[in-house]
């Protein structure tokens, strides 16, 4: 299918999805309020946010699966209100829980959802195939998807949303409740879909799944976009860094951490020493502080074996825009997790 051309960037990039000023009701509750957010062609951004933040309300929106109460987004140059039907053909979905058939294949699952995208019956089964060894399901092929493994089920939910090429992706916490094996497979997979050319919105609670697939980030909070960017300019944004200093002799390192305290260069913090590593961290707040806390440590005499700085963690920076840190959810939550998402997001 021919693809409507995408917004421009004023750099040249091209936006495969563009939302502006996007707005969700549910009853009293406003799940979205006003959110305005890019996905650049070929790219991953991940939109983050607790339970309830809206995530999975933007995805719906954007899918098509309930339609926005104000506010405008297109989607591979599709208006996502005006042009449901043009726009449901160049997007593909995995939600939080694979949605597969049980009952049949997973070859018949696949060869259902090609031939309901309008493919020939050559087509869906060759598409069908070629899905089915990308995602190592080639031998389970014929067996019921209700015998399959949760991860089996996942790729085949992956497999299923890629049948038709789509332009844009969503995946909607896609690796909820998935074993950190199963979880780095899905990675693989979608980092190889962006190699393709396919853009993705991924929704994750995982920190570091967002560093692991996601260009961009936004941060959503009750309904509200409140930040984004690239990753390094999120954690700039928080402000402060770690110098983790290791010295030569182990011994050194509580003596040193004495040193910085009561000489008052650490300020408020405290020099914290991390004996498994053998390194000693201290905040620090600007690039006078770092200069004073190497001369310090220089003064000293003490020999260095190395010295870098770290900007805030994912988490941290999480923790600092939303006052909480982000859940980490484990499979007995996904129930509760999902239920709110839909209700209160």
């Amino acid at each position: 299918m021919k693809r409507k051309p995408t917004d421009t960037h004023t750099d040249g990039a091209r936006s495969a999805v563009t939302v502006r000023g996007l707005v969700k009701h549910y009853g009293k509750t406003k799940a979205l309020d006003g959110v305005d957010l890019d996905v650049r062609e070929g790219t991953v951004l991940g939109v983050l946010g607790p339970n309830g933040a809206g995530k999975t309300t933007l995805v719906r929106c954007l899918s098509t699966l309930i339609t926005p109460d104000a506010g405008h987004a297109t989607v591979a140059g599709y208006d996502v209100v005006r042009q449901p039907r043009q726009l449901r053909r160049v997007i593909g979905l995995t939600g939080q829980y694979a949605a597969v058939d049980e009952k049949i294949s997973g070859f018949e699952n696949l060869y259902l959802i090609g031939r309901l995208l309008d493919l020939s019956r050559q087509d869906a089964r060759r598409r069908a195939g070629e899905l089915l060894e990308r995602f190592s399901l080639t031998e389970a092929a014929r067996r019921p998807a209700g015998t399959y493994s949760g991860g089996m089920r996942r790729r085949l939910d992956l497999a299923a949303s890629m049948i038709g090429s789509p332009a844009v992706l969503y995946l909607d916490e896609p690796t909820t409740g998935l074993d950190p094996r199963t979880r780095n497979e899905v990675w693989d997979e979608v980092r190889r879909m962006v190699g393709d050319g396919v853009t993705v919105l991924l929704t994750t609670q995982y920190m570091e799944e967002a560093e692991q697939l996601a260009s961009e980030l936004t941060v959503i909070d009750r309904g509200k976009v409140i930040a984004g960017g690239h990753i390094e300019e999120l954690k700039a944004q928080v402000g402060g860094r770690t110098l983790r200093v290791r010295p030569a002799d182990p011994a050194e390192l509580r003596p040193l951490a004495a040193l910085l305290d009561d000489s008052g260069l650490t300020g408020l913090a405290t020099a914290t020493v991390d004996t498994e590593s053998g390194t000693l961290l201290v905040p620090v707040l600007s690039d006078e502080q770092l200069t004073a806390i190497v001369g310090a440590i220089t003064a000293r005499g003490v020999t260095i074996a190395s010295i870098t700085t770290e900007l805030p963690s994912l988490d941290e920076v999480f923790l600092s825009l939303t006052g909480h840190r982000a859940s980490t959810p484990h499979p007995q939550d996904e129930t509760g997790s999902a239920g709110h998402e839909e209700t209160a997001a």
